[in-house]
């Protein structure tokens, strides 16, 4: 039995993570789709799979040019000032 006035020790606390805290595990999600089998997809399926892929690869490629602007930003912010 603990004495009620008494301090919780280390050892006694769990600190639980949430799952948001901890980094999230980076696929290639690219490899795993060029591995799957195309043989059962329509003509149909086909095309809005290339639809899909094509407006993935515009938002990667939009958010790859923001990621280097930003980057350009804080290289200029932070670039030493010269006399």
């Amino acid at each position: 039995m603990v004495p009620v006035d008494s301090k919780p020790r280390a050892s006694d606390v769990s600190i639980a993570m949430d799952d948001d805290d901890r980094p999230r595990p980076r696929g290639d999600s690219a490899s795993r789709l060029a591995g799957e089998s195309l043989d059962s997809y329509s003509q149909e399926e086909l095309d809005l799979r290339v639809e899909l892929l094509e407006a993935e690869i515009a938002r990667v490629a939009a958010h790859k040019d923001r990621a280097a602007a930003h980057r350009l930003a804080a290289d200029a912010f932070f670039k030493p000032k010269v006399p």
